[in-house]
């Protein structure tokens, strides 16, 4: 049987040029699933997992009945978790469309918005934004959702997770009911089931996957581990010793930890290693995936926030330095590797603390974690970081007596021991202004009984 190749997808042939041009010649399986669903203008829903061509599962069925836009509104509209994802599907946009007239714009926080209004001045065809970048400058009237015709929202679990919610429903609100929603996620959630419910009409599913189950080119192990600080010291073994180790996606589960490891790592290898997050800005964030993705660094340390925003080719590595809390983001932290035909590893370092969450991934996929031997020459680091350190636990207030002392417990000096037994016709009458009402009518009811 033949392969199918974009050219029977019957796409315009600038598209098929630009296509031939990036040496891509056959659809991956969503791409081949997704084709027809949306061409019959239904809404759609896919359940594809990350490294499987979603951007062009829905891109090029979309560019394929695309048409210039006379009043300069956008009639697509492209809504992504993170920066870097409108960034990077702005950009195949741009590659895609740069043999037509669509005009493209990616938008997303942390920049100008007056800056951004700008860039509307000489109209926009196809829009890619983050949802609260689009629901506000829509609300400044910079932009007219009116004649929306596509709405696509892709990583549609991590809009969710990430709290946009509210956003998402505003800007379903400025649209038109009529118009075709296609979304993609990488898992099917309660949460993504409900905004199903409430805003889209009886999507048409397509699913390469159950939710959740493991990209089988990733090879997972585990090692169980001390504390964080002996994880640094299982790393550093693990990077001298594996030559394999050559572009290693390192994360964590705060900017914190993230920062605290970048400091560790960068005395033990300098400049091999950089560190992403969300406190980092845009352009920082932008030159750091650059040198990744060029091999000019060996390996970057991120978080959560990072895991869906990150398309970078031949990933070798993936550690999970701390294991995620959500069973679903450990989905999106290895799908980093093995992606396209390539094969990936995923490591995760588990502390006696992480092992329930383990528990929670290993349901979710159906499998489970294979563990190796802890290696015998890496040092066990007593240390902990504040983080691991007992809580101390305060005793029930209601047990503590009053008359043990100190603190705010202890008995009062003689001067402060004076009662106050007058009543009313005792005190001085109140002044005339500011004087409680009730104190004025026991004052005077006083004086008429004397």
């Amino acid at each position: 049987m033949e392969k199918l190749t974009f050219a029977d997808f019957d796409l315009p042939v600038k598209i098929l040029d630009v296509l031939a041009d990036l040496e891509l010649f056959e659809p991956t399986p969503i791409q081949e699933k997704s084709l027809k669903p949306i061409l019959s203008g239904r809404d759609v829903m896919g359940i594809a997992q990350t490294g499987t061509g979603k951007t062009l599962a829905y891109l090029l069925p979309v560019l394929k009945t695309w048409k210039y836009s006379k009043t300069g509104n956008p009639t697509v509209l492209v809504l992504v978790p993170t920066r870097e994802l409108v960034v990077q599907v702005a950009e195949i946009l741009e590659k895609l469309t740069e043999n037509i007239t669509a005009r493209v714009i990616g938008i997303y926080g942390g920049k100008n918005i007056n800056t951004q209004k700008l860039l509307f001045n000489d109209g926009c065809d196809i829009l890619v934004g983050t949802p609260g970048r689009v629901m506000d400058l829509a609300i400044d009237n910079a932009i007219s959702l009116k004649e929306v015709q596509k709405l696509i929202i892709d990583e549609f679990d991590e809009m969710l997770n990430l709290g946009f919610r509210p956003q998402l429903s505003h800007i379903f609100e400025m649209m038109k009911e009529k118009r075709q929603n296609i979304l993609f996620s990488a898992t099917m959630t309660e949460a993504v089931d409900e905004m199903l419910d409430v805003y889209f009409a009886n999507p048409v599913e397509i699913s390469l996957a159950k939710s959740g189950t493991p990209l089988a080119k990733i090879e997972q192990t585990g090692y169980k581990v001390e504390n964080f600080n002996t994880k640094i010291n299982l790393l550093e073994h693990l990077l001298k010793n594996d030559a394999d180790m050559s572009k290693v996606l390192i994360f964590n589960n705060n900017k914190r930890h993230a920062d605290l490891l970048f400091t560790k790592i960068d005395e033990l290898f300098p400049g091999q290693f950089d560190v992403i997050h969300s406190n980092k800005s845009q352009n920082y964030r932008l030159k750091a995936m650059k040198s990744f993705e060029n091999e000019e660094i060996r390996g970057l340390i991120t978080t959560d926030v990072m895991a869906r925003g990150l398309d970078i080719s031949n990933v070798t590595h993936v550690i999970n330095f701390e294991t995620p809390d959500i069973p679903e983001q450990y989905i999106h932290r290895i799908g980093r590797t093995g992606r396209a035909d390539k094969e990936g590893k995923a490591l995760t370092f588990v502390t006696k603390k992480e092992e329930p969450s383990i528990l929670d991934i290993e349901l979710l996929m159906d499998k489970e974690l294979k563990f190796n031997d802890f290696p015998e020459e890496v040092k066990i680091n007593p240390n902990k970081i504040a983080s691991e350190k007992d809580e101390v636990v305060m005793k029930n207030p209601a047990q503590v007596k009053l008359n043990e002392g100190g603190g705010a417990f202890h008995e009062k000096k003689a001067k402060n021991t004076k009662e106050n037994w007058g009543g009313p016709s005792k005190r001085k009458a109140p002044k005339k202004f500011g004087a409680n009402r009730a104190q004025q009518k026991a004052i005077s009811k006083s004086k008429r009984k004397k």
